[in-house]
C-alpha cells in the first residue's frame, strides 16, 4: 500500500489509544487515575499483537506483549466466545502481565460480523482486597493474600453489564464507589476506542485498515532491524540488586546482538522468593522492551513488530518469571525499575547511557477502614553524557503524575507536611544526578503505612568517574519519637504521627572536578548543592562578596591542580 495512506492510519489509530486515555481519566472516580493518570490504553489486532499505544505507562504498555495474548488463548482453552458489545475483565497477573491492582479490560471490534481487532486498557486500581489497605505490602507470601483474582470474564455482555459480577468485585474491596467509578470509566474508554476504531474503517475501508496496520508492524520491525544492523556483533552482562531485609536479590542479564536479532538472557538471576517482589514474565517482557528501545532509539515506533527482532529469555522459577501462587505486586513497580539498570549497566559499554536514576516508584500505601490512598514518588534522574539529570521525576517504568496536595487533602485524612527537593542528593559528576524528593505527610487517624521503595542500602550508581546518588531514607515520627524505615515496611500509625519520605537522587556523569565552576555556583545559588560540597567534591571555592555569592577562581584552580 502506498506509504502516505499507512501513515496517517497508523497515526490515527495512535491517537484512538490516546483518547481513550483521556476518556478514562475525565470519567474515572479515583485520584489514582484521574489525578495521577495511572492507566493505559492501546489498540490491538485480530490475533492480540499491540499496533498501536498511547503514550501511558511503560510497565503497562509493554506487558500487553504477552499479557494480551494470554487473555486470548485463555478464553479460546476455556470456550468462552466473544461476542460484539462484549467486554472481558482480568487482573490475574500471571494472566495479563502485571499485578493485580492492574485491572485489564478487552473489547472485542468487529465489522460485518468479522473480528477486526480489540480494544484495551489497564487501570491501576488503588484497593483490589487483600490483606492490606491498597493490596500492595512486603508483608504477604503468596498472591491470594495481595487481593481478589479476576480470571478472564465477561463484565459486560452484549453491551450489558453483568451486575452479578460487578458486585462480586466491589464486594471484597475496600472503597466501592472508587471500583464502581474507575470499572466503567475503563468501559466509557473502550466504548469510544471501538467507535473511533469504526468511523476508521468507514473512512478507510475494513481491508485497507489490517493492511495498514499490517504494513505498521512490518515497518517497525524493519526499522529496527535496520538499527541493529549498524552495532557490531557483541555480547554485554551486567548486574544488579534489589534489597529485601538483610539479602540482595540479584538480577543477571546477558544481552547478545547478532546479525539483525537481540536476545536478552536473564538465566543466573536469583529464585523466586516468598515475597512480592518477584516480577511476572510480562513485567520482565516490558522493562526490557523499554531499556533497548530507549538506548537504540527512542523516536521508534513501537508496535508488536519489536517483538519479532527481540528475544526474552527468563527460566521459570527466577525472580523475573516466577511460578504462581508467588505473590508480585512489587515485582510490578520495583523490580521492573531494577531490570531496566541492570540493561542499561550492561548496554553502557556499547551506547551513551545516562547514570543509574532514583530506580524505584517510591511507593506509599497510607490506609485504614473504608479507605486507602496510594502514590508513588518521583526522585532524582541520573546525569547523562551531555547533560545534567533531571529533578524529581518519575522514571523509566513509570509514567505517572504526582498526587495534587489539595486532592489529597480532600480526599483523606492525611495532611501534607512539606514537598521539596533534596538538596545534595543527586551524585556529583560533570554532568550530576537529579535531585530526589522530601515528602511529609500527617495522618490525622489511626491508620497503616506499607512502604515499598529502593535504593535505601545501594545508591543509584554514578557512570564514568560520576558519584553515586544519595540513596533514600525514610521514617516516621511518633509521638515525637523518630522510627527509623527500612524502605520495605508494613507499620502501623497512630493519629498525629508523621510519615518522612526522601527519595534517592540520580548517579552523577563524569568526573566531578569536571564540572564547569560556574555550573557549580549556579546549583549553590538555587539550593540544589551546600557551598561545603562545591567545596570538598567539585572543588570550587564560592566566598560571598558584598551579599553575592562569587567564585574565587584562584583557589579554584589551586583546589584542582590547576595553575
Amino acid at each position: 500500500m502506498d506509504t502516505v495512506t499507512a501513515e496517517v492510519i497508523r497515526k490515527s489509530t495512535e491517537f484512538i489509544a490516546e483518547e481513550m486515555g483521556i476518556v478514562l481519566r475525565n470519567t474515572a472516580y479515583s485520584p489514582n487515575i484521574k489525578d495521577r493518570m495511572d492507566c493505559s490504553c492501546a489498540v490491538l489486532s485480530a490475533q492480540g499483537e499491540l499496533v498501536a499505544q498511547a503514550e501511558h505507562i511503560p510497565v503497562h504498555l509493554g506487558s500487553l506483549a504477552v499479557g494480551a495474548k494470554n487473555i486470548l488463548e485463555y478464553l479460546d482453552r476455556e470456550e468462552i466466545s466473544v461476542e460484539e458489545g462484549d467486554i472481558i475483565v482480568v487482573n490475574d497477573p500471571y494472566i495479563a502481565g502485571t499485578h493485580l491492582n492492574d485491572v485489564t479490560m478487552l473489547k472485542p471490534i468487529f465489522c460485518n460480523s468479522k473480528l477486526l481487532g480489540f480494544v484495551i486498557n489497564k487501570a491501576h486500581h488503588v484497593d483490589i482486597g487483600g490483606s492490606y489497605p491498597g493490596s500492595m505490602s512486603c508483608n504477604v507470601e503468596e498472591l491470594i493474600q495481595e487481593g481478589l483474582i479476576i480470571p478472564p470474564m465477561k463484565l459486560v455482555k452484549q453491551g450489558k453489564i453483568d451486575d452479578e459480577i460487578l458486585r462480586l468485585i466491589t464486594s471484597n474491596v475496600r472503597i466501592p464507589r472508587y471500583t464502581i467509578g474507575d470499572l466503567k470509566a475503563q468501559i466509557a474508554s473502550l466504548n469510544v476506542g471501538e467507535k473511533r476504531v469504526k468511523e476508521l474503517m468507514d473512512k478507510y475501508g475494513f481491508e485497507t485498515v489490517i493492511e495498514a496496520w499490517d504494513w505498521s508492524l512490518e515497518y517497525t520491525e524493519r526499522y529496527l532491524k535496520a538499527k541493529i544492523a549498524d552495532i557490531p556483533d557483541c555480547e554485554v552482562e551486567a548486574v544488579d540488586y534489589l534489597e529485601f531485609e538483610d539479602e540482595l536479590i540479584n538480577i543477571n542479564a546477558k544481552v547478545t546482538i547478532k546479525g539483525d536479532r537481540i536476545k536478552v538472557d536473564f538465566s543466573g538471576s536469583h529464585k523466586q522468593i516468598d515475597a512480592p517482589l518477584n516480577a511476572v514474565f510480562g513485567v520482565t517482557v516490558a522493562s526490557t522492551s523499554f531499556a533497548i528501545k530507549a538506548v537504540i532509539d527512542p523516536e521508534m515506533p513501537m508496535n508488536y513488530g519489536f517483538f519479532r527482532v527481540v528475544d526474552i529469555f527468563a527460566p521459570e522459577g527466577i525472580i523475573v518469571n516466577p511460578i504462581k501462587p508467588a505473590p508480585v505486586a512489587i515485582g510490578n513497580v520495583e523490580t521492573s525499575q531494577r531490570i531496566v539498570d541492570v540493561l542499561l549497566k550492561a548496554l553502557s559499554s556499547i551506547f551513551p547511557v545516562p547514570a543509574a536514576s532514583h530506580g524505584s516508584m517510591n511507593n506509599v500505601v497510607i490506609g485504614g477502614k473504608g479507605w486507602a490512598f496510594y502514590e508513588t514518588i518521583g526522585g532524582g534522574s541520573g546525569g547523562r553524557p551531555n547533560k545534567d539529570g533531571v529533578d524529581g521525576v518519575h522514571m523509566n517504568m513509570t509514567n505517572t503524575m504526582n498526587t495534587p496536595i489539595e486532592v489529597i487533602e480532600n480526599e483523606y485524612p492525611i495532611m501534607i507536611m512539606e514537598y521539596s527537593l533534596r538538596e545534595d542528593s543527586g551524585g556529583a559528576g560533570k554532568f550530576k544526578g537529579g535531585l530526589g524528593i522530601r515528602r511529609v505527610y500527617k495522618v490525622l487517624e489511626d491508620a497503616i503505612l506499607s512502604l515499598t521503595t529502593e535504593r535505601v542500602k545501594l545508591p543509584p550508581w554514578g557512570l564514568n568517574g560520576g558519584l553515586n546518588g544519595k540513596p533514600g531514607e525514610h521514617y516516621v515520627v511518633k509521638s515525637g519519637k523518630k522510627v527509623e524505615l527500612s524502605g520495605k515496611d508494613t507499620i502501623s500509625l497512630s493519629k498525629g504521627d508523621v510519615i518522612v519520605i526522601n527519595t534517592p537522587g540520580g548517579g552523577g556523569y563524569g568526573k566531578p572536578e569536571e564540572r564547569d565552576p560556574k555550573l557549580v555556583l549556579e546549583d549553590v545559588k538555587d539550593g540544589k548543592i551546600s557551598i561545603e560540597s562545591a567545596l570538598r567534591i567539585y572543588r570550587v571555592k564560592i566566598v560571598e562578596e558584598n551579599g553575592n555569592l562569587m567564585i574565587d577562581y584562584d583557589e579554584t584552580s589551586k583546589l584542582r591542580g590547576k595553575n
